[in-house]
């Protein structure tokens, strides 16, 4: 015996016209358990209308309000060697307006009929304290900024400086511009000189300053990246210490490091005292720097670590002058280049 299934009725143009409107008007709704249930287009519009709390209606943190930090969360590890074309990067730092969305209202920006000729003011960094758009470049970063505890502290440990913390995660950075913007409404005339952004500072940083551009350069609780696959991603290196180097002053130029991780620290400073153009502060060098001390207590990661009780490791490194590089002690020559100890050269036991 031969099962035969019945056969449907071909649909005629019409009807298969009529089903399919049907269906999309139907589509995404529940089918409704009783006569009551029953919503008409007119009763939805107007339950959409009464719905003041809808997300759509509005933001999740209104402009110049304090944003709450449970709602900005975030995942830690990000891998910043990913091909992400998210980022917008000029080609060159020249074209950089930063008064434009991050300092409208910098304190060093000119007044009207102030400022010029030889009247401009400068301070210990021979800085003018007057300056055009064109001149006002941050000058201080905190890369890995996190929720912007030790770029708002900087504010106004440093107000002659131009502050900017650099984060790879949209939400927080978001959070903290938020953060800034609620600062800056309700302390009229402070944290004008700090700001945020989102950046990949591994790949764009030569899109965004100019050589012998930054003062300070501060690295928080970085991404241990454990495994030894991802090393490469640690944001401390040979490679970008050179790219570091470029953009800090020379002699003056400091770059900070901090970590609750030893072996990221040991990392840190193996790569940093290798490098020909930095120069380890001492004990006594970094107790007289105030950004140390804001360093180890106002981030949120050191905040965490200080509750827990754990260490906290750091170092700091001075950018020595281009001179002293090439004629003294740190030049690298045909003797020296292959001496243990000098420029990340150790020896290697070999098994025999």
């Amino acid at each position: 015996v031969t099962f035969v299934p019945p056969t449907m009725p071909s649909p005629t143009p019409e009807t298969a016209a009529a089903a399919a409107s049907a269906d999309t008007a139907t589509a995404g709704t529940k089918r409704p358990r009783s006569d009551d249930d029953v919503t008409t287009p007119t009763t939805a519009a107007a339950a959409a209308e009464n719905d003041t709390s809808s997300s759509a209606a509005r933001p999740l943190t209104a402009e110049g309000q304090m944003p709450q930090k449970k709602f900005y969360r975030s995942r830690a590890h990000v891998n910043p060697l990913s091909h992400n074309n998210a980022y917008e990067y000029p080609t060159k730092p020249a074209l950089l307006d930063w008064t434009a969305g991050h300092y409208p209202n910098h304190p060093k920006l000119k007044k009207d009929g102030e400022g010029d000729g030889d009247d401009q003011k400068k301070d210990g960094n021979d800085n003018d304290n007057t300056s055009s758009s064109s001149g006002i470049v941050p000058n201080v970063l905190d890369i890995g900024c996190g929720f912007g505890g030790l770029t708002i502290a900087l504010a106004t440990l440093l107000p002659q400086s131009t502050i900017l913390g650099l984060e790879i995660r949209d939400k927080v950075t978001e959070y903290v511009r938020l953060r800034i913007a609620a600062l800056r409404k309700e302390h009229s005339g402070q944290y004008q000189n700090c700001s945020v952004l989102r950046s990949n500072t591994m790949k764009f940083m030569p899109n965004m300053f100019a050589k012998s551009s930054l003062d300070k350069v501060f690295f928080c609780f970085p991404d241990p990246h454990f495994k030894r696959k991802n090393h490469p991603r640690r944001i401390v290196s040979g490679r970008l210490l050179s790219e570091y180097a470029y953009f800090l002053r020379p002699t003056t130029g400091r770059l900070y490091c901090i970590t609750d991780v030893e072996e990221l620290h040991q990392w840190h400073v193996r790569h940093c005292r290798s490098h020909p153009l930095f120069r380890e502060l001492s004990q006594e060098e970094m107790d007289e720097d105030p950004c140390v001390a804001a360093m180890r207590v106002e981030t949120e990661e050191g905040k965490k670590v200080e509750r827990a009780g754990t260490a906290k490791y750091y170092a700091v490194y001075q950018r020595l002058p281009d001179e002293d590089v090439v004629a003294g002690s740190h030049a690298v020559t045909a003797e020296n280049f292959w001496t243990e100890g000098n420029f990340g050269v150790r020896k290697s036991e070999q098994k025999e």
